[in-house]
């Protein structure tokens, strides 16, 4: 009869895992296509997650609906239950695990989060970091095994990022060419230097997975690969003020040949005002509200070489 109990939970638990695998196979299809390298890993750590999370909620319902149906009291039975008393290996056990999968989780979610180099809130205090911690930027992604240039590291483009509210100003420092639209050379690693003029902003491009607190009057690195073409959106994820939601730019990732005469093109360009929906609405809305009420200004519409 044991040999008998222990087979048919052996035999739930391997249904129970090829579900949950199966459920968390299926996330990746609940986030946006996957742009960038980094993406993979918040995919892995979200099906990840997911999986773990069915097991869990499949398993305890699943045991809840079992006791339930076989093991219900009779119509009339109102009698007490045996007393059993505490299980010592039991409470160790059903405290062990929560434990065990909590360091996992947490194991797991800090590897993630040192590979995409993402600064945490250590970075942006006054306070003595050590020399292998000084830099917030990932380490270089090389090219996959199955290329021929696998031990060759990505080549890398530097863009400068300024945030204000409410705007978003790229700038390429090799051809000096300044955009509201940000571009991207497919699988080049992309390295920023981004500052904000003002309050906190937030550098999210969901199809990239990558997030990035950009603080006033600090220097931030932060790097990532792109490897789909197409357009993507980059939002300010940080609530920065009034307009914050109009602060939202195009992020057009090409090919190296595309992104070179783009370049030249908008290097071609006069400088000019761009577009900036905040300073529109501003404008509009100015008109409408009472002198007395407390309204913050955008800042001055970037003047840039190419504007979408």
């Amino acid at each position: 009869m044991k040999v008998r109990n222990i087979l048919i939970l052996s035999a739930c638990a391997l249904a129970l895992t090829a579900v949950s695998l199966r459920i968390g196979h299926q996330a990746h299809s609940w986030l946006p296509p996957q742009a960038a390298e980094e993406s993979r890993l918040v995919d892995d750590l979200f099906s990840f997650l997911i999986t773990l999370g069915a097991f869990i909620f499949l398993g305890v319902t699943g045991t809840l609906m079992y006791s339930a149906i076989f093991h219900r009291a009779g119509e009339y039975d109102i009698s007490d239950g045996p007393p059993i008393e505490g299980n010592l290996t039991l409470e160790f056990v059903w405290t062990a695990i929560p434990v065990l999968l909590v360091f996992w989780i947490a194991g797991y979610s800090y590897q993630i989060y040192e590979q995409m180099g993402i600064q945490g809130p250590m970075e942006a205090m006054h306070v003595h970091i050590p020399v292998e911690m000084q830099s917030a930027s990932a380490a270089p992604i090389s090219v996959s095994a199955s290329s021929s240039t696998a031990s060759n590291v990505l080549p890398v483009e530097n863009i400068e990022v300024n945030a204000k509210q409410w705007a978003w100003v790229f700038r390429y420092p090799e051809t000096g060419v300044t955009s509201t639209e940000l571009h991207l050379p497919i699988n080049h690693r992309i390295r920023l230097a981004m500052q904000s003029e003002d309050v906190v902003h937030g550098f999210y491009i969901p199809a990239f997975r990558v997030k990035q607190d950009i603080i006033p009057n600090r220097n931030i690195d932060f790097e990532f690969t792109p490897i789909r073409i197409g357009k993507y959106r980059l939002t300010d994820s940080e609530f920065s003020g009034t307009y914050f939601a109009t602060m939202q730019a195009d992020v057009v990732v090409e090919s190296p040949e595309e992104y070179k005469k783009w370049l030249l093109e908008a290097a071609n360009r006069k400088p000019c005002t761009a577009k900036n929906q905040a300073a529109s609405e501003y404008t509009q809305e100015s008109k409408q509200l009472i002198k007395s009420w407390a309204t913050i200004a955008p800042a001055q519409a970037p003047v840039v070489n190419y504007s979408n």
